[in-house]
């Protein structure tokens, strides 16, 4: 078989065990704070991926030194440099969550115009609105964005996004944990990633409240300490083999999960015709035979149903 494709030799329902990653959309922002301190911080339950590694590459290339291995990832030093490789930031749209910590850290960053989005244009101007309503100065210059801290730390402010953004209310909360005052974010993203940036910054000494409500309060800290977190289990991998079983009548069991990041997505697989069983860490859902029903779903921001379930739901109505 060559490395470019897959042959997949179908029609038989899925049966099984499957142990849930930790999640791709949780990690990212998790490695870009180690960016905020000199300290030294343990992730754990990381995900082996190409996302994951290029964040790696982008932390290592500031100055953080790292090392990873069996799904951990040990950070040391604060960053040395300001400037983000272009061959890097190029490949992944995330890379701007370096934007916040490393101005905290530095008060300058000079950042190339983030890629990697092949779903059409994702604009970062939320994030950038953000960071000036917190003291920023901002400057775009030959497909590079430049900013600086002038009074050398954020001032803490209100934020009132437009929009719900996730990668907004990330660097806002990032930028928010070392200003100084009190920082307020109207209409924030409330997925359970937000949650866990916040949870992880909460055990370092941030002081962080609201975390998965559409208003964020966070009170500037001086410094914040290393320590050890676990990653949040990826809620779209596991509603993807959930899926999968359910397409093909099968019987499967997710573990080490997290059932009460998943309500909608649950719910549509219950209507679909599946029996759903769930624990504090594991999902079952068994189609005992059947072919699922088709169901209707629209998409929009947590706790809604996930845009990124759409594709699989797709997949189940088919049949």
């Amino acid at each position: 078989m060559s490395n470019d494709r897959l042959i997949i030799q179908g029609g038989k329902p899925l049966f099984g065990d499957v142990k849930i990653s930790g999640a791709k959309n949780a990690v990212l922002p998790l490695i870009s704070i180690s960016l905020l301190f000199d300290k030294s911080f343990t992730l754990k339950n990381v995900p082996d991926l190409a996302d994951t590694r290029l964040m790696i590459k982008l932390i290592n290339a500031l100055g953080v030194m790292t090392k990873f291995y069996d799904g951990v990832i040990d950070f040391h030093g604060e960053p040395q440099n300001i400037e983000a490789p272009k061959e890097l930031v190029s490949k992944m749209r995330a890379s701007i969550l370096v934007l916040a910590p490393l101005l905290s850290k530095r008060h300058n960053a000079l950042i190339p115009m983030p890629g990697g989005c092949e779903i059409g244009e994702r604009p970062i101007n939320y994030h950038i609105d953000a960071l000036k309503q917190l003291g920023a100065e901002t400057y775009l210059q030959n497909g590079f964005l430049r900013a600086t801290l002038p009074q050398g730390k954020f001032i803490g402010n209100e934020i009132k996004f437009p929009q719900v953004s996730v990668g907004a209310t990330e660097c806002a909360i990032m930028a928010a944990t070392l200003a100084i005052g009190k920082t307020k974010i109207y209409n924030a993203a409330q997925e359970p990633e937000i949650v866990d940036l916040a949870n992880c910054l909460i055990q370092m000494g941030a002081k962080i409240s609201g975390a998965g409500s559409d208003k964020i309060t966070i009170e500037g800290v001086e410094t914040l300490n290393g320590c050890d977190y676990a990653v949040l289990p990826d809620r779209i991998e596991t509603g993807t083999f959930l899926v999968a079983a359910a397409v093909t009548g099968g019987k499967i069991r997710c573990t080490h999960a997290a059932p009460d990041t998943l309500d909608a997505v649950l719910d549509k697989l219950e209507q679909a015709g599946a029996k759903i069983t769930t624990g504090d860490d594991w999902i079952e859902l068994d189609m005992e035979g059947r072919k699922p029903q088709a169901v209707r779903v629209k998409t929009a921001p947590h706790p809604a149903f996930p845009t990124d379930m759409q594709a699989q739901f797709v997949t189940l109505n088919c049949v």
